[in-house]
């Protein structure tokens, strides 16, 4: 009896075996044609939705037929079994996530745009017709939060016990499955933001502040010009210009600030205008800036922009080179060394250079809202910058600030989460002088004694931030007296001093700080960041390295250190590293 029994056993394991194969040669089959028919459909979802639509709904039918072959009792038997079943399960966590990624997802915020093309929010005569946008806000913040779920049900597949092919599998959708949930999630808060903020319900006007990274601020650099943008049922003017020298020099604070921002910047944030970008979170930084502009310029505005000068000349590769007042042409490639150096040599008086900056901003807004360039060219233009932390945006309005709160258009402080431990570098001119556009920062973060995936351990987490001078030997004496600020502030002609806060990940203990300067360090604390800071004082050719270490406290696999964004656009102002190495 029992070899009958061992027998009808082994014969309903070998059927088992054979039904979960032939199911997942198939569901296989179906996700692989899910992976080739997907191949650009992003692009085509944010151009044209009606085309893209048609292209889905075939991806959508191999994607239920996946989900639906592995899912049922026998296949469910077989993720239980051990050395198969976590093989199994990953297959099917995926094939669940593709159906839920297209038919929750994409296919529906497609269906809702209809006919609607990005193409419809190229500026034409200074307007921008939204009306599209809102008719998609609410499907699409739907398709969006199920993208997102299905991209996080990826993301938390364990990928230890998977064969190697089985895990870079399994990795590579993670990876793509996060990009769709981010293009998703981009369209969904720009359908819900844009038409209001572009006056849609009534008039709105905005702050524009050109942020010149020659002198760095924690956000890039200081304010040097702006301008005021109306905007009215998309309808887009300039109402006027102004230089960082219209701003006089505040007695009190405008607004106040926490005691722990005062420790770590003084109070210049609240009376400078040059400074409201030294606080590393856009949020407190703009509200001031609102003030200030109340106070000198006597306009209210809704809202404030930040951007500088390499936004530009990523806005000059859509638009083209344009002709200045001046009779310059300014180009994609020359805008950033003219703005940020050449105009130093150029003009002597302060008041003609920041006059120079503040009419190139102006003519590449109205060159960009009069009409000829491409939604696609504007579109990628405006996403490299907001993913580099160079466009900056923040409104009035707690709604709409809520929607913008955790994208990188907020400018804000760096959030640490179980996977991903996050510093934030801020670097800051102590000098008074442009030298900034001759120093490069260089920021390299490494793992020591990693563990599996999920384990807690005394792991160490090293940032290192070199600083490294470029300007010329003789700077003192080539380089104009406004570049070097010749000794004004303190610091001798051709030198740079650079003041850094270094914002360590949430709940991260510090281990250790080394430096090769002649300062040390300090600390401060900030909005629950513990706050490492020093100052470097650099000669011509010179590089000072900073070491500082911290001890994990989570589980995390991943490291990220946000950089403050410099004039060269070829250094990241995000890099990484995974546990065990260099990403």
């Amino acid at each position: 009896m029992f070899a009958i029994v061992l027998g009808v056993a082994l014969l309903l394991g070998a059927a088992a075996a054979v039904w979960i194969g032939v199911r997942a040669a198939g569901a296989y089959t179906h996700i692989r044609a899910v992976q080739t028919g997907t191949a650009g459909v992003g692009a085509s979802l944010a151009e044209d939705p009606a085309t893209a639509l048609a292209r889905l709904q075939p991806l959508a039918a191999h994607a239920a037929a996946a989900h639906e072959l592995t899912s049922d009792p026998i296949w469910a038997f077989g993720e239980s079994l051990p050395w198969i079943g976590p093989q199994l399960s990953a297959f099917a966590t995926v094939a669940a996530a593709t159906d839920e990624m297209l038919g929750d997802g994409l296919q529906p915020i497609a269906a809702a745009a209809g006919d609607l093309s990005l193409d419809t929010l190229r500026p034409v005569d200074g307007r921008i017709d939204t009306s599209g946008l809102s008719a998609i806000a609410e499907p699409a913040r739907q398709g969006a939060d199920a993208a997102a779920a299905a991209a996080a049900s990826v993301q938390h597949i364990d990928t230890t016990p998977l064969l190697g092919v089985v895990a870079g599998a399994v990795t590579d959708a993670g990876d793509q499955f996060s990009q769709v949930a981010a293009a998703t999630d981009a369209l969904a808060r720009t359908a819900t933001l844009l038409p209001k903020m572009l006056g849609a319900d009534g008039p709105r006007d905005y702050l524009v502040l050109v942020q010149n990274n020659a002198e760095w601020r924690s956000l890039g650099g200081i304010v040097g010009a702006g301008f005021i943008l109306h905007a009215d049922g998309g309808q887009l003017s300039l109402t006027g210009t102004f230089s960082s020298r219209d701003f006089r020099r505040y007695d009190e604070p405008v607004t106040s600030l926490s005691d722990e921002l005062i420790d770590l910047y003084d109070t210049k944030p609240a009376q400078f205008i040059q400074n409201v970008t030294q606080v590393p979170d856009f949020s407190v930084g703009a509200p001031i800036a609102v003030e200030m502009a109340r106070r000198t310029l006597g306009v209210d505005v809704t809202g404030v922009v930040a951007v500088d000068p390499v936004v530009l000349s990523y806005l000059l590769e859509a638009t083209g080179p344009i002709t200045l007042p001046t009779g310059d042409e300014l180009s994609a490639d020359n805008a950033v060394p003219l703005l940020l150096n050449d105009v130093y040599f150029r003009y002597e008086r302060s008041a003609d250079q920041d006059a120079f900056f503040a009419a190139a901003a102006a003519a590449v807004f109205q060159d960009l809202t009069a009409g000829g360039v491409s939604s696609g060219d504007l579109i990628s233009a405006l996403s490299r910058a907001a993913s580099e932390r160079r466009l900056l945006l923040w409104s009035a309005v707690p709604d709409e600030e809520a929607v913008l709160a955790p994208t990188t258009l907020a400018g804000g402080l760096p959030v640490t989460d179980n996977d991903t431990a996050r510093f934030g570098v801020y670097l800051n001119d102590g000098g008074g002088s442009k030298m900034s556009y001759y120093t490069v920062p260089d920021a390299t973060l490494t793992w020591q004694a990693c563990q599996p995936a999920g384990v807690v351990a005394d792991r160490t987490l090293t940032l290192t931030l070199s600083l490294t001078s470029t300007a010329p030997a003789d700077a003192a004496t080539s380089l104009p007296a406004y570049i070097t600020a010749d000794g004004w502030f303190g610091v001798p002609a051709g030198e740079t001093q650079v003041v850094g806060e270094v914002y360590l990940p949430t709940g991260y203990d510090l281990v250790s700080t080394e430096t090769t300067a002649a300062g040390g360090f300090g600390t401060g604390t900030d909005a629950g960041h513990d706050v490492v800071t020093f100052g470097v004082r650099l000669l011509p050719g010179e590089t000072q390295t900073m070491t500082i270490a911290v001890r994990a406290t989570t589980a995390a696999a991943d490291a990220e250190a946000l950089v403050t964004p410099t004039a060269d656009a070829s250094l990241p102002t995000v890099v990484s590293a995974k546990c065990g190495g260099l990403d």
